[in-house]
Parts: C-alpha cells; sequence; structure tokens
C-alpha cells in the first residue's frame, strides 16, 4: 500500500502579535512591542500552503485557537464580564494579556507528536497533544488542540488519541519540533528520531532547554513504538544558548535524508551510529559545518527550520524562508546542497517574514501525518487545501483579520468578539465541530 506524508498548516490566528514571549527564543525577543499585521501574516501562510499544494503534495490545515483566553485571566482572578477581565488584565498584568492573546499556536509543529501506522503496534496513526509546559502562552493550547486533531482525525479505526502528558518540568513536551521520522519510503516502517534538551535538571544551559528525555521516551511507549525503531539524542547546549530553543531550529529529516548543522547533538557521532545502525535503509546524513554556516546565521536564517518534502517524481524539495536568500553564508550551503550527491534537488523560497519576526519559519508551521490510503480517506475533507477551500480561507481571513495589531491593542473588547465571530464562521467552513470554549456548553 502506499502512504503520502501530509503536511498540515496552522492557520494564523487574528491575535497575531509581537509580545516577546519566548525567552530562548531570539527572533521573538527582538521583535518584541512591534506592530504585527495579522491579515498579511494569516495570507502568507495561506500563499505557503497553495504552493505546496500545487507541488502535488498532501496539504491540510489545522485551526488558530480562541484568543485572549479569557478563561486563564478568570483563572489568575480577573473578574466581572468580558470587557472588564480585558481592561483589568491590560491595566495591571499587561505582559499576562499578551500571553493569554498569542496566536503560537500557528506553529503547528508543536501540536502534537505524530507516528504513522508503519511504525505502531497496532497500525492506527497515534497522536499525542504537547503539553508545552515551558512557556504560559503555549501551555494553554492543549485541550483546544486535542479537540481540533479530534476533528480532523475522527476515525477511531485509522487514529488513536492519547491525553497529552502530566503538565510538569520533567515531562516538558514540544510536539514535532523535536521529533522527525526517517524510512526509506513513507510507507514503510522508519526510524523515530526523538531530540530532547536535557536529560535531567542537572544539565543546565543559559536559555531554558525545553523538552525532556522522560517526555520523549514516554510518548514512544503510548504510540507503540518498538525500541529498536527508536533512537534518543540530546541536543547541544550551545546550540541552545544560541537561541536553538526546538531540534528543528538546527535539523530537518525527511525519507532517508536528515540534514544537520555540526553543533546540532551533543553526542553526534554515537546518535548518528545509532540512527544508522537502526535503519534498515541507506541514511543521507548531510552535515553543515559551523565554519560554513555560523550557528548564529543558522538561527537568524532558520536554514535547518524548513520543510524537507519529497515532490511526486521522488526527489526532495527544500521549502525555505527569504532569508536563507538573503544570508550569504546560508544560501551558498543551500547550493551546494543542490550541487551534491543527494536526494535535494529544488529550493522553494517564501516570504514568511510575519511569522518569522515572532520566531517560527516554514517548518514550524506545519505538522506532518504520513498517511496510507484508506488514513487519508478518512481524514475530515474540508481541511484538505485546494482552490475551493483556498478561495473560502482566504475570504475568511480579508473579511475578519486587522491588518494592524499592537500589545495596546489586545484590552480591545471589539477584538474578542471579531475572533469569536471569526472563529465561529471557521468550524463551519472546516466543518469542526464546536471545538473553541465560547462554542461549549
Amino acid at each position: 500500500m502506499t502512504a503520502v506524508e501530509a503536511n498540515f498548516d496552522g492557520l494564523v490566528g487574528p491575535t497575531h502579535h509581537y509580545g516577546g514571549l519566548s525567552y530562548g527564543n531570539v527572533a521573538s525577543t527582538a521583535s518584541k512591542a512591534s506592530v504585527a499585521n495579522p491579515r498579511k501574516a494569516a495570507l502568507q501562510g495561506l500563499d505557503k500552503m497553495a504552493a505546496l499544494a500545487e507541488l502535488g503534495l498532501a496539504q491540510g490545515v489545522l485551526p488558530p485557537q480562541e484568543r485572549p483566553s479569557v478563561a486563564l485571566l478568570r483563572a489568575l482572578g480577573f473578574d466581572g464580564d468580558d470587557a472588564s477581565v480585558l481592561g483589568r488584565a491590560a491595566a495591571e498584568q499587561p505582559g499576562l494579556l499578551s500571553a493569554a492573546s498569542s496566536a503560537a499556536c500557528m506553529w503547528t509543529a508543536n501540536a502534537a507528536t505524530v507516528s504513522p501506522g508503519a511504525d505502531t503496534e497496532d497500525g492506527r496513526v497515534h497522536f499525542t497533544p504537547a503539553n508545552l509546559v515551558s512557556k504560559l502562552h503555549r501551555a494553554i493550547e492543549a485541550p483546544t488542540t486535542a479537540r481540533a486533531l479530534q476533528a480532523v482525525f475522527s476515525d477511531s479505526a485509522h487514529f488513536a488519541h492519547h491525553a497529552p502528558l502530566h503538565p510538569c518540568p520533567a515531562l516538558g513536551d514540544e510536539g514535532a519540533a523535536n521529533h522527525t521520522r526517517l524510512c526509506a519510503s513513507h510507507a514503510a516502517a522508519g526510524v523515530e528520531f526523538f531530540v530532547y534538551g536535557t536529560a535531567d535538571d542537572s544539565q543546565r544551559t543559559r536559555f531554558p532547554a525545553r523538552q525532556t528525555r522522560l517526555a520523549s521516551e514516554a510518548v514512544a511507549r503510548l504510540h507503540g513504538l518498538p525500541a529498536e525503531r527508536c533512537v534518543f539524542a540530546q541536543q547541544h547546549p550551545d546550540a541552545i544558548d544560541a537561541g536553538v530553543f526546538h531540534n528543528d531550529v538546527i535539523s530537518v529529516g525527511n525519507g532517508n535524508t536528515l540534514l544537520y548543522h555540526e553543533l546540532a547533538f551533543a553526542d553526534a557521532d554515537r546518535s548518528l551510529a545509532e540512527l544508522q545502525a537502526k535503519a534498515d535503509f541507506d541514511l543521507h546524513l548531510l552535515e553543515i559545518k559551523a565554519d560554513a554556516v555560523p550557528i548564529e546565521d543558522a538561527v537568524s536564517s532558520y536554514l535547518f527550520n524548513s520543510q524537507l518534502v519529497t515532490l511526486p517524481n521522488g526527489t526532495m524539495a527544500l521549502v525555505c524562508a527569504q532569508q536563507c536568500r538573503d544570508t550569504p553564508s546560508v544560501w551558498a550551503a543551500i547550493q551546494t546542497l543542490l550541487d551534491g550527491d543527494n536526494p535535494i534537488a529544488t529550493v522553494k523560497v517564501f516570504d514568511l517574514n510575519q511569522s518569522m519576526r515572532n520566531g517560527g519559519g516554514p517548518a514550524c508551521l506545519r505538522l506532518r501525518v504520513v498517511l496510507d490510503e484508506p488514513q487519508r480517506a478518512a481524514v475530515n475533507p474540508a481541511c484538505w487545501i485546494n482552490e475551493e477551500s483556498l478561495q473560502a480561507l482566504r475570504q475568511w481571513v480579508s473579511t475578519h483579520y486587522r491588518d494592524r495589531l499592537h500589545v495596546d491593542d489586545l484590552g480591545d473588547p471589539a477584538l474578542l468578539d471579531e475572533v469569536r465571530t471569526a472563529l465561529d464562521a471557521l468550524t463551519r467552513i472546516l466543518a469542526l465541530g464546536s471545538i473553541y470554549p465560547f462554542q461549549l456548553p
């Protein structure tokens, strides 16, 4: 049976703003308090989805979340009607209101860890929503993420949904941003590569390490993955200190190819040897040296946060942000890859500046889901990107999104009304049912 790797991109939400909420993410903190354009951000994301669909790839979409999260603010002691809650938070705790208004769920690489049926004991695709406990603005995402995933992948004959791991630092789980799968073909059993920040609290870095080994091992057990098909590797602490908050900022894999920076892994020789030993296929291990691309250039350009995708003709394309072309060392490295003996045959460049300024590139915006033919047929059909859905979503964005948003605007009760109206319409476009708190009994 054949299988495809589908990309499910997150729609950028109506409250996309620059709050500088993600310490350890250099771009996020550098953009703090600048003016964002939610409409442009969402349309840039849709343009990327459209382009990948036009390349013949399976492309889906996942919804944003309800923000501001009035429920979070109420739980923290702000009372009264919604307008009063927002007004008090804006006056007394503007940073907290920013966290409650974050549109970071657009980076669906953090939505969950996904294991395909070819790898799991029961042959179903397994999903574990990430608990994202390292950041308040992301830790509130898991309940809605779980409902959204269940609405898109609802057939229990094909899909298994697990609860997020217990929300505590020891089980910090950042989802697919720290996980990749390598395989001879998408339909064949693969090797699942989990990368964690630290093994325990004794290993500290300047910036916080967000993924723990305990969490990665727990997800592997929940998904029914055999030990001989799993590899656990530690991130290099120097990379974390340079702003590599997730492994997908320093390495990217697809099929039989892993592209990684020299400083990606703490013990690269051991980890890569284990990866090769557990693979029953030949791997292309493509290392980019630090003297060719300094880690600062890798982080600022998000070279390794590019998507590496298999095209219908069997070759691979590197889907990168405009910042890669604008960074000389990175663009030179990409040309070397294109000229080398490896499956990467082309590069596609996109303007994702709104997302990039908040610390997320092409790979952050997508959740990869490998599907065989029956599983693909079981996906909620309204969530696939095609000409009809693109037209509806672009119109939806143009109707409901502001073209300017600053942190000082988040206390405006009209914004909350705009968001709820927009999301209510979106659940009908995507046939999701009632997944948002304001829609639930």
